[in-house]
Formats: C-alpha cells, structure tokens, sequence
C-alpha cells in the first residue's frame, strides 16, 4: 500500500513536468544550445574575439638587431621611421593599434621594450610579442656565432607525439588526450549542471506545495517520507528522459553535421578493415577530413560505457544532494530564506567541479582525483572527468558503492528534518532548529 502511495506520487511528479511547454522546448532546444555554447568558446580561443589581427607599428631603434619581426594571421609588423615621441601623438590617426618600441639593448641583457596604444594590451598579445622578440634575439645571438641562415633553419623542428595505450594483451592502442580531456569537460560541466538544476527543482517545489498549504491535504493520506521520496525519484525521472532524449537528438545531429561536411568518398575511405591480428577496427584515418582523427579516438574509447556510468552517477548525485535540497525546502517559508542553507550544499559541488576542471584533467591518476572521485559530495563530478582516460574497475565499483551508502544516508537525515519541517509555518529556521528537528523522536 504505502509502495502504491510513492509510486502515485512519482508518476504526478513526473507527468506534471514533462508535460509542461518549458520541458518540450528544453528537450528539442538542449542539444543545439549545448553545441553552440561549446563552438564558440572553441571558436572564440582559437579566432581570438575580434577575428581580426592586430596592427602594430614597430620603431626599432636597435642598432643589433638585423632580422625584422615577421607579420601572422594573429599581428601584423610595420616598421616605421617616425620617432617615437611623435608616434605617440598620432596614434590615434595612424591607423595602427599598437606602437612597439625596441630600444637598443645589448643582446645578453634585454631591457626597455614597451607596447603603447590608446587600450591597454592584453597579456596573450603582450606575450606573443614577446615570444617574436626573443626568438629574433636568439638567431641574432646564433648568427653572431657563425651560423648561416640554412643553418638555423635546420635547428627548428616540430615534433608530433603520438599517444598510445597498452591494452591488458599487450597491444598497443591508438588514444587521444585531446578527446579524452573534451569529453571529460562535457561530462564534467553536464554532471554539475543537472545535479544543480534537478535538485534546485526539488526544492521549489516543496516549497510551493508547502506555502500553499496543499501539502496539509497530502500528509493526511501519505507518510512525509514517501511524499519526499516520491518526488526526488519522480523529477530524477524527468531528468534521465530529457538527457537520453538529448543522446538521440545530439546523435541525430552530428549524424547529419558528418553527411554534409564529409563526402561519401572519405566515408567509404573509414570502412572497417581487418589488422594483423585478426581484431576489426577502423581505418587508418579519413584523408583530408577534420573528422578523421576524432573518428579514430572515439573508437578506442568505451562510450557505452562512459554513458552508463554517466546515468548511474547522475542519478546518484542526484539523489545525494536532492534529499538535502528538500531538507532546505521543507525548513523554509519561501526562497529567499534558502540562502543562508545553500551555500554549505552548493560548496562541495563547486569545489568538485572547480578541482575537477582543474586538478583532475591534468593529474586524473594522482592521489587528490582518487580522493576527489571516493568522496560522494564530489565523486559523481570527478569520476566523470576521470572515466575517458581509464579508472580501474575496483576504483569505479567502489565509488559507485560509496554513493549508493551516501544517498541511503541524506536521504535518512533529510527525512528526519523533512517530517517536521513540512509542516512548520511562520517561524524563522537556523541549523541549531534543524538539529533538533533531526534528533525528535517520531
């Protein structure tokens, strides 16, 4: 009976929201928002802003310094012989945004360049500048040793690593730190950001229930832990529809982005081939495509795999922190009151999303994102950014068993808080009131 009574409950949760217009546009909208947002922070890095590249006039007055500073996409060079002093009145005019000024220095002690326009320049330009200044310096510096020009050109030389994974056989498998870290960021940011949302919703809407007093009418017929767990499951519910509603619609999508930005030929070119050992894989790569390599990355990596575990830590961390946002929810009359409670909640998240970012994607075998991946306050967050670049199957079990024992746990103390507190109107709560609530007797 009281099975019947939550199970009612989950299904008004769930149906009143995934009916509403909000959800539908969401669902449909996601997956696009979601690609344009990541494309033009990919873009923007790249491009830079303004998209255009900036013009600098050069007075050099460096009597040491043969080699003239070479113009790229990002600046533009121009060596001009107006003195400084009188640049600097007609800057404005000039057409140039900046004026390099390289006074004479010995080469063993550099000292007194400046950039001047009238906005300050930033610290990637200042440093790009910097770096073209050094290397001219530098072949000076080899020059004045006797090498020729040929010479120097030969000591430049680019070298491409390629990183491989060995596999338990002893194999050699191609991977991808690049895709790796892009996938360990999605899931990182979509982790935190239904974690947030999700439980957020958990708590307006005990808080809507409870100020116009329709959760009166409810306790009469239900127990206050089966109305709070009725509706944690039944919003994770709507949760894990919209995010595999956004697989299908984001496959669909990148299934129709690859059709149109590669041909049939390169397709065919990604047939699957078979190596020495008798193992299918994919082609070596597809010539002339951008797609190529990601292709070839994605293979070698477990995405159903990833996706699973994705929803198991989801729904997890979900379930951990949405207890104690309807704890918050039932101690409060409405939700400017939740401030002074949602900030110790929101912490660990923002830590375990800010080291996860940070710490985890450079080091994801060290000892701070083992930690950072046990813990159930940060684990659902670290373990994600952790998976693409292969955890051991006991770390991965073991986190999952300790968030399993987390979530029983909130969701225990968040009842006890939850039962008085529902029904509690017109009194202004602290800590101190929900310590005692916890520890009333039923």
């Amino acid at each position: 009976m009281a099975t019947n009574k939550t199970l009612l409950i989950i299904e008004r949760e769930y149906m009143s929201r995934v009916k509403k217009k909000s959800f539908i546009v969401m669902t449909l909208l996601g997956p696009l928002i979601i690609a344009v947002f990541y494309g033009l922070i990919i873009y923007f890095s790249i491009q830079g802003v303004s998209g255009t590249s900036d013009k600098i006039a050069v007075v050099n007055e460096n009597k040491t310094i043969t080699e003239k500073l070479k113009s790229n996409k990002n600046i533009q060079y121009a060596y001009v012989s107006t003195p400084l002093a009188d640049m600097k009145k007609s800057v404005k005019n000039s057409g140039y945004d900046y004026i390099l000024y390289i006074p004479d220095f010995p080469l063993d002690k550099p000292e007194g360049v400046q950039i001047l326009g009238e906005k300050q320049a930033g610290m990637n330009l200042s440093g790009r500048v910097s770096d073209h200044i050094e290397e001219l310096i530098r072949n000076q510096k080899l020059k004045a040793s006797g090498l020729q020009q040929a010479d120097l050109d030969n000591l430049k030389s680019s070298v491409n690593i390629s990183v491989k994974k060995i596999a338990e056989t002893g194999e050699e498998e191609d991977s991808s730190a690049g895709v790796s870290t892009i996938i360990a960021y999605v899931s990182g940011i979509l982790m935190f950001i239904f974690i947030m949302l999700y439980g957020i919703q958990v708590m307006r809407g005990v808080i809507e229930e409870k100020t116009s007093r329709i959760i009166e009418v409810m306790i009469s017929s239900v127990k206050p832990f089966q109305l709070m767990l009725g509706k944690i499951v039944g919003i994770a519910l709507v949760g894990l529809t919209q995010f595999l509603l956004w697989i299908v619609l984001t496959t669909a999508i990148s299934t129709a982005v690859i059709k149109v930005f590669v041909s049939d030929e390169d397709l065919k070119q990604t047939t699957m081939v078979q190596n020495d050992g008798g193992k299918v894989t994919s082609a070596a790569a597809v010539k002339d495509s951008p797609f190529g390599d990601i292709q070839k990355s994605m293979a070698n990596l477990e995405v159903g795999k990833i996706v699973v575990v994705f929803l198991f830590f989801f729904f997890g961390g979900y379930l951990f922190y949405s207890a104690l946002y309807a704890a918050i929810g039932s101690a409060v009359d409405n939700e400017t009151e939740t401030q002074q409670f949602m900030m110790p909640v929101m912490m660990p998240l923002f830590l375990g999303y800010a080291l996860s970012l940070s710490v985890v994607t450079n080091d994801p075998y060290g000892s701070i994102a083992f930690w950072l991946s046990m813990i159930p306050f940060t684990s659902p967050i670290a373990m994600m950014v952790r998976l693409p670049y292969g955890v051991p199957d006991w770390q991965l079990a073991l986190s999952m068993a300790i968030l399993v024992v987390g979530f029983i746990g909130t969701v225990w103390v968040a009842s006890k808080i939850y039962r008085v507190g529902i029904l509690m109107y017109g009194k202004k709560t602290n800590f101190k009131e929900m310590v005692k609530w916890f520890t009333y007797k039923n």
